[in-house]
């Protein structure tokens, strides 16, 4: 009732402002299990994707968003829970993982679907990055739920990461033929497996964004870039500094110039002063 609501009163006015286009909406069932696996490029990817769907979705986020405490936090638990989203603790990289599996098992054993981002965090440059095996291909095989492969198009660019106010633009969606993947049930704990079924669905949501694919992951490559930033920072204030030093040297340099200057002077002054004295 609560998702209804919510999808009314955001889902209606998102779609009124933005007008998202979409293809593929077909291939969306309309009734039982499947998994919507997306490209992340926004915050706003699970607000655009369920508005355009007729049915609920529901995605995995952070607990901390349901957490917090006082007005804002509840407000914020609300409106999270409002929209589909069901809380995970990430405090460890395999608790998480564990948690998310669970999650998305439950949802699709209740007929509905799961939206899950197989790159596990949102793309730092717009580019696709390598997906994570340990959640879709697991819940897929554990489930044998359809996989739906969907790209977002052009989210990161209404709303980049700093950017409060939102740009009015018309963001895609793209949605894929069901994969399925029942061949390979009860192989869900073969690595070899889980990575050569993530590794399909990431190949289809490529073609269907026209994405760049990058072979590494995405949280390894904000790592990289984060620790690039720090280096840069720290080389500019040794920099600064260094300039700062060369500064003072040369004020230094330049003081005591003026000053031998000024001393040789007075001491060409003084002859004359005594020869034209009285």
């Amino acid at each position: 009732m609560l998702y209804g609501a919510m999808k009314v009163t955001i889902g209606g006015p998102l779609k009124l402002a933005f007008r998202p286009w979409v293809e593929g909406l077909e291939n969306v069932p309309a009734e039982g299990p499947a998994i919507l696996a997306s490209n992340h490029l926004s915050f706003s990817d699970s607000f655009f994707l369920p508005a355009v769907l007729d049915r609920k979705v529901t995605f995995i986020a952070k607990a901390e968003y349901f957490t917090t405490p006082g007005v804002k936090g509840r407000l914020t638990a609300a409106f999270f829970k409002g929209v589909g989203q069901l809380p995970v603790d990430r405090s460890g990289a395999r608790g998480a993982g564990e948690a998310a599996i669970r999650s998305g098992i439950g949802v699709l054993e209740r007929g509905e679907l799961f939206g899950i981002y197989p790159e596990g965090t949102r793309s730092p440059d717009g580019r696709l990055y390598r997906g994570k095996p340990g959640g879709l291909a697991r819940v897929a095989l554990a489930t044998g739920a359809p996989v739906i492969p969907v790209a977002m198009i052009d989210t990161e660019k209404i709303q980049p990461p700093g950017k409060v106010v939102p740009k009015l633009m018309r963001p895609g969606i793209r949605i894929g033929r069901p994969l399925d993947f029942r061949r390979y049930q009860g192989m869900e704990h073969d690595r070899f497996v889980l990575r050569a079924v993530t590794d399909e669905v990431m190949y289809e949501i490529m073609k269907l964004s026209g994405q760049e694919y990058v072979d590494v992951y995405a949280t390894a490559m904000k790592r990289q870039l984060a620790e690039a930033a720090r280096a840069e920072k720290e080389a500019g204030k040794a920099a600064k500094a260094a300039l700062t030093r060369a500064e003072k040297e040369h004020a230094g340099k330049l003081r005591a110039a003026m000053e031998r200057a000024d001393k040789e002077q007075a001491e060409r002054d003084r002859p004359e002063q005594r020869r034209s004295g009285p």
